[in-house]
């Protein structure tokens, strides 16, 4: 890491006079810092982007509705957009540097010799919406606030291995740790900031429709409550001046609207009710995102390139249900999805099948385990199938006829009845049925009717099995109560690709999750063996213990066949009105389209003059 090194006061982690640290405007958790102090701008922005107009979009992420403006309470649904455009962080990340984020509402981080505190000094110029400072105490109190039962439990497993925080002065605030781990002042430097006079004294989960006292680049504007909502650029933005944010954040405003299905999204953008749209159906894509307006390039339609790592998709078996407890039973059922048809038939061949969780990165295991897994693997053996060691990581097979092996989807039918008769399942009077004679029962749940198409023809297979297959379309709110207490039994999952995947996947796999209500979870996994490798994760203390651990999970994860891999594509398909905006001359490589549109373009002159 290129930090430089200090001789530090007794606010330096807290340690006496003349105890060396680590401090610098920036923090990397592996590698150099690209972006030297005082920095103008980030090299994908346009630092003279003019500020003026606004953009209209549906969040393909969002619910249906909203029912509060607290984005930290496990109950209810939050607006689109609120998390990064009315509250700040610590540290900032960019669209370049995975593993890199720069001083926001902190101007410096110092990280003490024994990385087991860190410590960050407040700027100076950071102001809340009201005017009044962001000072320690605030940065301390919302760290107490998110960590205790007020909060959505998330989050406490996000800041596990976090002490505590301590104010050491009025801008300088100190995170002590309990172990070593290189991610941490990362994790820290996102914490969500905000005021203490938010709710008037009221406990977090009491605070449903306050408004947010943030320091964040916008402001909620004009509300249609549970239906629109509008952010309006705060024109005294406190960092509007700094590098981190300097040609970012340019409109003036920014509404999202917000549709019950997919459909309702697509004609609306056609009619001219907003912007901005994400497509992440190909059908649509190529049948429907056409005709006259897209021909006379009223609308553009653009496939986005970008390097991120490959998103995971799959169908996600709710182990705690007895009848997923097997992992032959789970290998059986995705044994019966006929990708290469569905790729043909309905996703006109433009996606790639998702082989395991880590997909398309760095991070993906392939074959038999390599050495640098092996450091990892060996340790806990004896918590581990032989076949981990001796077979290849476990890929979707090929159903059309794979060329190595000349098996087709019968085959792996037959397979996976074999597999269910070794689990003690057996087909009887028309059902297969357990030792108890209870018929197997699937209900996949899904909020939009968007998985029916591929649902459909993946139940037929299912039922040459003897497996009843249930396809129930719930709203998404009522699916997210039902996700936050795991009642379901299988459900569609897609986790955006990391560059650099770490904590988070405590919260995605670890024994301590599972029974957490509102955890990521969702699979219900309590494994030893993935508990020890996890714990390496996130230990990690160069790229190539990273890459290491995380490939011998991969490889862990997929023999236990813990979901149904689906696709994901190498492209953003988005679509925007044209004649609207300007785009900077600079692509990034790591992004996301939403959040990189929102943060880096900016209104053509005819919506600065206030046409639209």
């Amino acid at each position: 890491m290129r930090f430089f090194t200090l001789f530090c006061s007794v606010i330096c982690a807290g340690f006496v006079a003349a105890t060396p640290c680590f401090a610098a405007h920036a923090y990397a958790q592996f590698g150099d810092i690209k972006y030297a102090k005082g920095f103008d701008h980030f090299d994908y922005v346009n630092p003279s982007a003019p500020k003026g107009g606004e953009i209209s979009l549906v969040s393909p992420a969002s619910s249906s509705s909203f029912d509060k403006y607290n984005p930290f309470t496990l109950k209810g649904t939050a607006p689109p957009g609120l998390d990064g455009l009315v509250f700040e962080t610590l540290l900032t990340s960019n669209y370049e540097e995975p593993t890199t984020a720069y001083g926001l509402l902190a101007e410096d981080v110092s990280v003490a010799a024994d990385k087991l505190s860190a410590t960050f000094t407040l700027n100076p110029l950071a102001r809340f919406h009201d005017g009044t400072p962001v000072s320690a105490a605030d940065v301390k109190y919302a760290f107490d606030k998110l960590i205790s039962k007020e909060a959505a439990p998330q989050f406490r497993s996000i800041f596990t291995d976090v002490k505590g925080a301590t104010v050491v002065s009025e801008r300088v605030v100190r995170f002590e740790f309990k172990r070593v781990n290189a991610e941490l002042p990362l994790i820290v430097g996102n914490l969500p900031v905000f005021s203490r006079a938010w709710g008037g004294g009221k406990a977090l989960d009491k605070i449903v429709t306050d408004t947010p006292i943030g320091s964040g680049p916008y402001k909620i504007g004009k509300v249609d409550f549970g239906r629109d909502i509008q952010y309006v650029r705060d024109p005294s933005y406190w960092a509007r001046d700094l590098g981190v944010r300097r040609g970012l954040f340019n409109f003036d405003r920014i509404l999202f609207k917000l549709y019950k299905d997919n459909t309702a999204q697509l004609e609306a953008f056609k009619a001219g009710e907003f912007d901005y749209i994400q497509c992440f159906i190909s059908r649509e894509w190529a049948r429907a995102y056409k005709g006259k307006a897209f021909d006379d390039g009223r609308l553009i339609k653009r496939e986005l390139k970008h390097g991120n790592a490959g998103d995971f998709q799959g169908f996600i078996f709710n182990t705690r249900l007895h009848k997923f407890k097997d992992p032959r039973v789970r290998r059986a059922i995705g044994l019966a999805l006929d990708y290469e048809w569905m790729n043909r038939q309905i996703f006109y061949n433009s996606y790639t099948r998702v082989r395991g969780y880590f997909v398309g990165s760095d991070f993906e295991a392939v074959g038999l385990p390599s050495a640098d897994e092996l450091k990892y693997l060996e340790p806990i053996r004896s918590k581990l199938s032989a076949q981990v060691f001796t077979d290849p990581v476990p890929v979707p097979p090929i159903t059309q006829l794979d060329p190595v092996t000349g098996e087709t989807l019968r085959d792996h039918l037959r397979l996976a009845k074999t597999l269910l008769e070794a689990a003690g399942w057996h087909y009887a009077d028309g059902a297969l049925r357990d030792a108890r004679g209870e018929a197997f029962k699937m209900e996949f749940l899904d909020n939009s009717g968007g998985m029916g198409r591929v649902v459909t023809p993946f139940a037929k297979n299912l039922e040459k099995l003897g497996i009843d297959v249930n396809y129930r379309i719930v709203d998404s709110a009522v699916l997210q109560k039902r996700m936050d207490v795991f009642d379901f039994e299988v459900i569609s999952m897609r986790n955006i690709g990391s560059e650099a995947p770490g904590t988070e996947l405590l919260e995605r796999f670890g024994s301590k999750a599972a029974d957490t209500e509102g955890s990521s979870n969702f699979i219900g996994l309590k494994d030893p063996a993935v508990d020890a490798l996890l714990e390496q994760v996130v230990t990690a203390q160069t790229k190539d213990q990273l890459k290491g651990s995380v490939k011998a999970l991969d490889r862990v994860l997929r023999h236990g066949y813990y979901a149904v891999p689906h696709w994901y594509g190498s492209v953003h398909r988005v679509a925007w009105r044209s004649g609207r905006f300007e785009i900077p001359v600079v692509t990034p490589r790591y992004y996301q389209p939403e959040s990189w549109i929102l943060s880096t373009w900016w209104a053509s002159a005819p919506n600065l003059r206030g046409e639209h």
